[in-house]
């Protein structure tokens, strides 16, 4: 960040409403700062994917194109049809955690939401959140649900 620019922010995605939050706060601190946004979407085929018995499951169900399509619907919500600054899709298959350290190598900041669709209510930090925070290579940023609103 030496350079004059804000650098290259990093910002899981998964459609919850706390992942939205962390992607407008995303959006605006590049438009700040002068960064760059890489929003990220992992994916995995649920345990219970495949056969049962002889019946199959899911038929028809493709994570990697709800994932891309998740990201795509919040990054056109979070920034509009023309992007205040340059946003970067980025869908993986794999542990969200993994990919989003992977990618946060280098970076300014990760942001993420405080909890996923598969969070409990009554945790403060899921699981992806709590494991970023304590492994993360660069400052990491936790957002509630309409938070950004509030940061400065």
């Amino acid at each position: 960040m030496g350079n004059g620019t804000g650098g290259r922010i990093v910002v899981g995605v998964d459609g919850s409403e706390a992942s939205r939050s962390a992607l407008r706060w995303a959006v605006e601190q590049a438009r700040v700062t002068g960064g760059t946004v890489e929003a990220l979407s992992a994916w995995e085929y649920p345990a219970f994917y495949g056969w049962v018995g002889s019946v199959p499951v899911a038929d028809g169900f493709d994570p990697e194109e709800l994932a891309t399509r998740t990201l795509a619907e919040a990054v056109a919500e979070a920034a509009g049809a023309e992007p205040p600054v340059k946003i970067t899709q980025m869908v993986l298959p794999g542990n969200a955690a993994r990919a989003l350290l992977d990618t946060a190598s280098g970076a300014a900041l990760l942001v993420v939401g405080s909890r996923g669709l598969g969070g409990f209510s009554g945790a403060l930090l899921g699981s992806v959140s709590r494991h970023l925070t304590e492994h993360a290579p660069c400052p990491v940023v936790v957002l509630r649900e309409g938070q950004e609103h509030t940061a400065a």
